[in-house]
């Protein structure tokens, strides 16, 4: 039996995983901005799911939460930072606030999770952060460069992380999604105010959306469940295998740039 903490357990990937979770047997604190959305999870599941409150950018809030899922269950092995939701837009058009509520879920939230579940983990000498990044944290695209920069942060931060915690006994990975049938792009999707000048940069964005068939989420519940219980699992993981080619293209890119530049940046 595991002991999870997943924020943005309402809907999408954290709740296929924390019902998968649920119906082997382990115990899951929940999280939700409303938890009334958990209440089916309750009662299926009685008492091995804890149902918590939680706005990933409250800091004091989140520090609270993992508190109640330690003081309710004992200790916690598996934490999935999972709250997270998409802007959409050009980089011109994003506005200050829409930019830093973005910055707010998709990368500080994670933070004050992560440093609020730590001392506990550290404690025990074992644990596995579960950091949901993207395809977007590894490869950019036009209309998503604030969601783009939550997630390269993410994985910067993650990828520090995971060589400060290692000899701890703590365990960081990144799961990279690609495309799913989530809600991500759906109703907790966010748009800024579109200015004519993108409409063709919009339109190629769109025309490509259209032609790519998302891809099951129920689908990634085994793959986390089997990722969790590796005894050395990886920093990194797709899900998915849509990742792959488009990432690889993205790294030759980067590869054959700054090989073209070497001579000059070598100058320098």
């Amino acid at each position: 039996m595991k002991t999870w903490f997943i924020t943005g357990a309402s809907r999408g990937f954290g709740r296929i995983w924390a019902a998968a979770a649920l119906a082997r047997g382990d115990r899951v604190a929940a999280t939700a901005r409303h938890t009334a959305s958990l209440r089916p999870l309750v009662d299926t599941y009685g008492d091995r799911v804890l149902p918590l409150r939680l706005d990933v950018t409250d800091r004091v809030a989140a520090t609270a939460a993992v508190r109640q899922a330690v003081d309710a269950f004992g200790h916690l092995d598996v934490v999935v930072n999972n709250a997270v939701y998409g802007l959409f837009g050009m980089v011109e058009e994003t506005t200050e606030e829409q930019a830093r509520a973005q910055l707010d879920t998709n990368l500080f939230g994670p933070l004050w999770v992560t440093q609020a579940a730590l001392p506990f983990l550290r404690a025990r000498r074992s644990g596995h952060i579960v950091q949901v990044s993207s395809l977007g944290g590894l490869a950019a695209f036009p209309t998503l460069g604030l969601y783009n920069a939550s997630k390269w942060a993410l994985e910067g931060m993650s990828e520090a992380l995971a060589q400060e915690v290692g000899p701890l006994g703590i365990h960081v990975t990144l799961v990279e999604p690609g495309p799913y049938g989530t809600d991500w792009s759906g109703t907790s999707a966010v748009h800024t105010e579109p200015l004519a000048a993108y409409e063709p940069v919009r339109e190629a964005r769109r025309a490509g959306a259209t032609a790519r068939a998302p891809q099951d989420p129920e689908a990634t519940a085994d793959v986390v469940l089997r990722l969790v219980d590796a005894d050395e699992p990886p920093l990194r993981l797709f899900l998915g295998a849509y990742p792959y080619p488009v990432v690889e293209a993205a790294y030759q890119r980067r590869l054959d740039t700054w090989n073209a530049w070497r001579p000059l940046a070598t100058k320098a």
